[in-house]
């Protein structure tokens, strides 16, 4: 299996790339490989505009998936995203790859942003025949419960993932694209510890830190993406 990823910071933060080809590779027991091109702050907009690698990458990468998100704080507008989202599909169609829209989540101090998110990820799914990896609807159900358990899903910004962020998001596009869960045993994420607000920081090790996730806060998110379908 092949999965490209076009997105920005929400894509690349504790390289969830790497964790959705682990957690696929556990749940599967086949070689996934996992392809990149996110970039900090960018819209699907700016993807356009940097048409020939994005066009190339989809249309010469031999892809089994295409995994799309949208800027998120704020969202551009509606007919923008339509558009420009209309293009990737497009592409990834004309090699039979199966373009998948990562629904993204609303900052902490806005949580009213989300359902106006989760209807506009829905309903462009439903235009563009695409799969939709309803993130922020899982986020939303497992806030409350993991912050009972002292897990916050949010980096201390308050709009990127944490750790446990990412372990839910790569298991939320797991289920999605491959209909399995990795097993209960399966609770690693990556942290990095960024300085400040700088986002483009240089990274030499593969990982600041690897962290296993408690089992109580793996165990509400692997519930939540096992409902599903």
């Amino acid at each position: 299996m092949k999965i490209l990823f076009i997105g920005n910071s929400h894509t690349y933060m504790n390289d969830m790339p790497e964790l959705v080809r682990e957690m696929v590779e556990n749940a599967c027991g086949e070689t996934c490989e996992v392809v990149m091109l996110a970039y900090s702050g960018k819209s699907l907009q700016w993807h356009m505009e940097e048409y020939f690698s994005e066009r190339f990458n989809i249309l010469h990468g031999r892809y089994d998936y295409c995994v799309i998100q949208e800027q998120a704080h704020p969202m551009p507008e509606e007919e923008a995203t339509s558009a420009n989202l209309a293009r990737l599909i497009e592409l990834c169609k004309k090699v039979n790859t199966t373009p998948v829209l990562f629904e993204t989540w609303a900052e902490k101090r806005k949580p009213e942003n989300q359902a106006g998110m989760n209807q506009r990820y829905q309903a462009l799914a439903k235009e563009y025949d695409a799969r939709l990896a309803p993130v922020g609807e899982v986020w939303t159900a497992a806030k409350e419960k993991l912050n009972a358990l002292n897990a916050d899903l949010y980096y201390r910004d308050g709009a990127h993932a944490s750790a446990v962020g990412d372990y839910l998001i790569a298991m939320v596009l797991t289920k999605v694209i491959t209909g399995k869960l990795p097993s209960p045993e399966f609770r690693k994420a990556f942290h990095y510890s960024l300085p400040g607000n700088k986002w483009m920081p240089v990274i030499e090790n593969v990982a600041d830190e690897v962290i296993e996730i408690e089992p109580e806060v793996a165990e509400v998110i692997r519930k939540l993406a096992a409902e599903l379908a």
